[in-house]
């Protein structure tokens, strides 16, 4: 089993575990997370949210990015400067519309989270640009979900 720093599992789901989490997403949420699209700019329910917390992945709840690295962008979705842990968030080319981007997606489960752009604030420089369906806010006094059953309800 491999282990972020943060002590998260990174295995990725089974199949029947992946079956079973699919089918509890939205049509919207499925187009998004399974079939790499975008939601429209300036509609996501996470824009404007300001509460301490963290970020996870909807489909298998791995903690993406934490409140305190997410900033105005004025692009219309969630952008962050940096991953709550570097390990969970993988970077794919994606060369599509004509464009070479960065596509971000959860290092657990692969689903598609945004695009990562190199003109970010300090320090990174980076802006995570992502999906508003594709993430689960979860304040920092309540657990992370755990939709996989594995224990991980919070950062060891």
């Amino acid at each position: 089993m491999a282990r972020s720093k943060s002590g998260f599992d990174l295995t990725p789901p089974t199949e029947a575990e992946r079956t079973r989490l699919a089918g509890a997403l939205s049509e919207e949420e499925r187009r998004v997370l399974l079939h790499h699209g975008t939601e429209a700019p300036f509609c996501g329910g996470l824009l404007n949210q300001k509460k301490a917390g963290v970020y996870s992945c909807r489909l298998c709840g791995l903690p993406l990015f934490r409140q305190d690295a997410k900033f105005e962008s004025g692009s219309g979705w969630p952008s962050f400067t940096a991953p709550v842990d570097p390990a969970h968030v993988l970077g794919i080319e994606d060369n599509s519309f004509g464009m070479t981007r960065v596509e971000t997606r959860c290092a657990r489960c692969g689903s598609h989270q945004g695009h990562v752009f190199p003109d970010g604030p300090r320090p990174t420089g980076l802006r995570y640009c992502i999906n508003s369906v594709s993430l689960h806010f979860t304040p920092d006094s309540e657990p992370l979900p755990d939709p996989l059953g594995r224990g991980e309800t919070s950062f060891s």
